[in-house]
């Protein structure tokens, strides 16, 4: 099934979630200038430098990623005792969501990648590195910080660049420790040895990693099916997401497979956008998000990362209108997620509107229905209409329901001068809405009493009216479905 509305409501619930971000941790540099002659000295083109940008890179700016989400991260990696880690504590010190426990090693640089770039083109980069495996007692420190942090995290991502952090023994230790508490491990892998990411749920190797990791050819559908369930079966991992350039990406499972296209970019600068896939992947996946849609939203941030230049982050808004503009293209101008219907709320009530609430499943809309709406919208300024998802009519009507899906049903909805705002529910009843929306009045048809009303308690306890308004008779959508089936 495709995205929908609810998945991004889903998406918005990220400030409530905790990510354990484990990884390589980089500062960024970039210097832009421009080359205007070549050298008088040797055949090499002179660098004239205009500015110089630092930023998170490596893991760090994964965990930037997740934390301009919303997110919140406890982010453990190694630092070196110079300039560079002092750059990179600063950097993440203004990431009020993020949560660091970095150990400083006094031998080992912090790991820096300098860029030259010249009219969007990088001529070199120059990176200063220790690619050794941590002092014993820093790995020691690390699964001590590990095991404290672990228990109140929702996802594990254990961001591997190949520069040391990850030893055989200190990544299979934490797996197996966020294993022990259930809790889903995510992987970016670098390097051949997959056998110390044993017990992963989910790896996401490019497709030269894949190749490098299984020694087989990736460059067909089938081909990486069959490479990635090669890694499934030697290793032990539930799930690898291939990304594959220009192609999208690849889920697959042991029984399963999934191809998601990718979506036409711009391309102005690669650097970070696998950070921010993995970022998104598992905020996604911590928001409860079924595992093809969250690979979906990691695709289109990962579009949207590299029309960008530089390390940079995504934020949720752009993303959403991403997702939006791919896949509700003809998505009602009514139709909204459940936290932006909450901002708008705030600002109307704030410009002294009256909120009118009224809910349903409108498969078929009928003159009961319009009667309803008109009625309704007489009570209030604005008028929010909590439309039933496809699964809570199927919950409601039965199997045979509805008889047009939810976008349909909110077009509708939408074409109604009455309407105001629609917010799908997954729920059987609209208390969280209304909970969330705090209407003024509620409305509801005559066929119902105030006491059988969901949420009229919760609005009435707030100052707020409930309303019960007559309704055309011998209308209903039950009526006309036995009517057409008669």
């Amino acid at each position: 099934m495709p995205l929908s509305f609810l998945d991004f409501d889903h998406l918005e619930q990220a400030s409530k979630k905790r990510i354990l971000c484990v990884g390589d941790c980089m500062l960024d540099k970039f210097v832009y200038g421009h080359v205007g002659r070549i050298s008088p000295e040797a055949p090499i083109p002179v660098f004239q430098e205009s500015r110089e940008t630092k930023m998170l890179g490596g893991a760090a700016n994964v965990a930037a990623n997740i934390s301009a989400y919303g997110g919140n991260v406890d982010f453990i990696s190694i630092i070196g005792d110079d300039e560079e880690g002092e750059i990179i504590l600063k950097l993440l010190g203004y990431q009020s969501s993020i949560t660091s426990h970095l150990i400083r090693e006094q031998l080992r640089p912090t790991t820096t990648k300098t860029r030259y770039v010249s009219h969007s083109q990088h001529l070199l980069r120059v990176d200063k590195e220790t690619c050794v495996e941590p002092l014993r007692e820093t790995q020691s420190a690390l699964q001590l910080a590990f095991n404290e942090l672990i228990k109140q995290s929702d996802i594990v991502l254990l961001s591997d660049y190949k520069k040391g952090l990850f030893s055989a023994s200190l990544t299979q230790q934490l797996i197996q420790t966020a294993r022990s508490y259930n809790k889903t491990v995510i992987i970016d892998p670098k390097g051949t040895d997959y056998q110390k990411y044993v017990g992963a749920s989910i790896l996401t190797p490019n497709r030269s990693e894949l190749k490098a990791a299984t020694g087989l050819p990736v460059t067909t559908d089938a081909e990486v099916e069959a490479a990635a369930r090669h890694l499934i079966q030697a290793y032990g991992i539930e799930t690898i997401l291939v990304t594959r350039s220009e192609e999208g990406m690849s889920l697959i499972t042991a029984t399963q497979v999934c191809h998601i296209e990718t979506q036409a970019q711009e391309v102005y600068d690669v650097s970070g956008a696998g950070d921010t896939a993995i970022a998104t992947l598992a905020l996604a996946l911590a928001c409860g998000i079924e595992t093809s849609h969250a690979c979906e939203i990691a695709n289109a941030a990962a579009g949207i990362a590299v029309s960008k230049s530089g390390t940079v982050v995504v934020y949720l808004d752009e993303l959403k209108r991403v997702l939006l503009r791919k896949y509700c293209s003809h998505y009602p101008e009514k139709l909204t997620t459940l936290m932006s219907a909450q901002k708008l709320v705030l600002s109307w009530k704030a410009a002294g509107k009256k909120i009118g609430f009224t809910n349903g499943c409108f498969d078929l809309l009928h003159p009961g229905h319009v009667t309803l709406l008109k009625k309704a919208k007489q009570l209030c300024d604005i008028l929010i209409v909590g439309l039933n998802s496809d699964n809570s009519v199927k919950q409601l009507k039965g199997e045979q329901r509805p008889l047009q899906q939810e976008e349909a049903r909110a077009a509708v909805l939408s074409a109604i001068g009455d309407t105001d705002l629609i917010v799908i529910f997954d729920e059987l009843t609209p208390l969280n809405l209304i909970q969330t929306l705090q209407p003024d009045v509620l409305i509801k048809g005559s066929d119902y009493t105030i006491d059988q009303v969901v949420g009229a308690d919760m609005v009435q306890a707030k100052g707020g009216r409930v309303v019960l308004v007559d309704l055309v008779p011998n209308f209903s959508t039950t009526r006309i479905v036995k009517k057409l089936s008669a």
